[in-house]
Order: C-alpha cells, then structure tokens, then sequence
C-alpha cells in the first residue's frame, strides 16, 4: 500500500473512504464528526441511527460503514476511538484497533484508497506523538489485497509534522 500525508480538511479526499473519528453514539458531535456529519448531509446520519438501533452504537476501537452522502468519498467508516486516562485501560490497543478495523472494514467492500484523520488526539486527549505511532504501525503492519492508498490527513500543524517524521 501506498502511504500519503496531507494537511487539510479530511471531507474535501477523493478517497473510496474516509475514516470518521465517531462517538460511540454514532450520531455526530465535535471535531472530525461534526465535520463529517455537516458537510456528508442527513444521509450519514439516517444509516448511523439505523446502526445504532441494531446494535446499540459502537464500542472503541470497533468500526462500522456507512454511505458517504455530499462527500466526496464513496464510504464513510465511523471508528470510535478511547479517550485517554494516562495509558494504562488499553488504550493504545484500543487505538490500534480502530485502524485495523477501519482497514479490514474498506477490504469487505473491496475498496482501493482510504483516508484517516488524527483518531482520539483531539477532545479524547491521546497524545498526539504516541498515537501517530500507533496509526502509523498498525497501518504498515496491515497487509491488503485490496487497498492501494492509505493517507493521513492532518487538520493541524503539529500532527502533520508527527506524521512527516513517521513516514
């Protein structure tokens, strides 16, 4: 798989998929998922709520899909991350999953290129340099038929500088 890093606004990728760092709710909020929710239309929000009546949300570090709606992408994978509290309730295994999960998610349906943002480094507190790391591992670990294209898409400075070291 090809790795690319971009500083810009993760809704605006030409992506097959774009990750959406979700709340275990599945039904928008701050941050990346507002974001996704406002510019993707009702149609993101009416297939989440469909999800969330089925299975009750999603716990961190799982994944589920949806329909990419006004975005330019064909996809969105809404991936809860963990919130922080200092490294010892598995977190970074948490985080890891929601990366891997994402991956094996855009494989099922045969997609060619996906995009992440920075998961759980903004309201959820994961520092930033450790979660680059794992996003960064658990993505050259992954071994795909499929996917061609995988880039990290920084809303920030600080995170893409993290990320540029990385790659």
């Amino acid at each position: 798989m090809k790795l690319e890093l971009i500083k810009g606004d993760i809704t605006k990728c030409h992506t097959d998929a774009i990750v959406n760092a979700a709340n275990s709710g599945l039904l928008g909020g701050g941050g990346v998922d507002g974001a996704i929710h406002r510019a993707g239309g009702s149609a993101i929000l009416e297939e989440c709520i469909v999800i969330r009546d089925r299975q009750g949300g999603c716990p961190a570090g799982e994944a589920v899909i949806t329909n990419a709606g006004n975005l330019p992408a064909k996809r969105v994978i809404h991936t809860v991350g963990p919130v922080w509290k200092g490294g010892q309730q598995n977190e970074k295994e948490k985080l890891h999953s929601c990366y891997i999960n994402s991956l094996q998610l855009a494989e099922a349906y045969e997609l060619e290129s996906i995009a992440f943002p920075n998961i759980s480094t903004g309201v959820y507190g994961y520092p930033k340099a450790q979660a680059a790391k794992t996003a960064f591992n658990a993505v050259k670990s992954y071994k795909s038929s499929t996917l061609r294209k995988v880039v990290f898409v920084c809303f920030d400075e600080e995170n893409y500088q993290l990320y540029k070291r990385l790659i």
